[in-house]
């Protein structure tokens, strides 16, 4: 049932009679607003990518990592491009971890506010 002074584009206005133009132009941003809400879904990180139809890759190709990866004096021999890359790239991870290690211990310090790493320029 339409009320009067309601519109099409506006049905869920409180059946009060009529209503200003800009009351109604309220309602109907408030509703728009609502199809934008957030998920709880926004806030949660992202997870490492599965594909669909992963390819079946030969043997001799590595499914993981390798052990190597796994020991810390390995990471002083990695170019800080490199170690940037795993910490970026490899989130979660122990080698992560190993990563940012060497970067504090090569005078880069990380910013939690704005998610970024930073050295002293000398």
């Amino acid at each position: 049932a339409r009320v009067e002074g309601q519109t099409a584009a506006t049905p869920h206005l409180p059946p009060l009679g009529l209503h200003s133009a800009s009351q109604i132009n309220n309602f109907n941003m408030l509703e728009t607003s609502l199809n934008f809400i957030t998920e709880p879904s926004d806030s949660e990180r992202p997870k490492q990518y599965v594909p669909r139809n992963p390819y079946h890759t030969p043997s001799c190709f590595p499914g993981s990592p390798a052990q190597v990866f796994d020991d810390a004096t390995i990471f002083s021999k990695f170019d800080t491009d490199t170690l940037f890359f795993i910490f970026y790239f490899q989130q979660g991870t122990y080698q992560q971890y190993l990563a940012a290690r060497e970067l504090k211990k090569q005078a880069w310090r990380y910013h939690k506010k704005y998610l970024t790493w930073f050295t002293e320029t000398r």
